[in-house]
């Protein structure tokens, strides 16, 4: 992903705003920003921006309410979602995966992280279609790889990025048991620190769209794919 990329925060500090800006223009990507989630709302329809950092608690309308929001938008399909709060308990990652974000970044950020974890998104964003090749059928199940779309019967599941991602990732090898350590750096890749209920999350909100015959848990190793 070039370095002009564009990210989008949305945060009702303006000292955070103003020191994210500074540093993440210094690395070359087109900014804008917003205080609040209406007026973010707004903003992202007109930007279009490749990645947004979303404040969790602010007025009008919180982090978790637009990135819900935004998922029912199919124009930001693809666009990267990370969540910055200063709230580090579990049941708040938990609820920002389900609301459909990509990433958790807990308060206060250091610059230097800040931009690793950037171009780490980034690059997920620029590799996600890389391996991405035909259809494929599982009973009623049926899977095009390449439009990221879903179908089960004659409906269409929607799914967000990273379930799909996740899901593709199981049915490559039908059958294999994909170690924990495995999903999640194919999926998510080394760099970028989710919680560790992350892949759980995501297996949880699979089984609940396409039913739990097809995705088989390993205690204590991981997930495979049966049909």
């Amino acid at each position: 992903m070039s370095k002009k990329a564009k990210i989008l925060i949305v945060e009702d500090e303006q000292d955070i705003v103003e020191i994210l800006t500074y540093n993440l223009e210094k690395e070359g990507y087109q900014m804008a920003s917003a205080r609040d989630g209406l007026e973010g709302l707004t903003v992202a329809k007109e930007f279009r921006p490749d990645l947004i950092l979303l404040d969790i608690m602010m007025p009008n309308m919180d982090g978790m309410e637009l990135c819900q929001q935004l998922r029912k938008i199919p124009e930001f399909d693809d666009t990267l979602i990370a969540f910055l709060t200063a709230r580090g308990e579990s049941f708040t990652q938990i609820s920002a995966l389900d609301a459909g974000g990509d990433d958790f970044i807990t308060k206060p950020i250091r610059p230097n992280v800040l931009s690793s974890r950037v171009r780490a998104l980034l690059r997920r964003k620029g590799s996600s279609n890389s391996s991405i090749k035909s259809m494929v059928e599982f009973g009623d199940l049926k899977i095009d790889l390449e439009a990221f779309s879903l179908q089960l019967g004659n409906e269409n599941i929607p799914l967000a990025k990273k379930e799909f991602e996740l899901l593709a990732l199981l049915v490559s090898k039908p059958g294999k048991v994909f170690k924990r350590e495995e999903i999640m750096r194919k999926v998510w890749g080394n760099e970028v620190l989710v919680g560790d209920r992350t892949i759980d999350v995501h297996i949880r909100k699979l089984r609940e769209k396409i039913g739990s015959d097809y995705i088989k848990t390993m205690k204590g190793v991981g997930y495979k794919f049966i049909f």
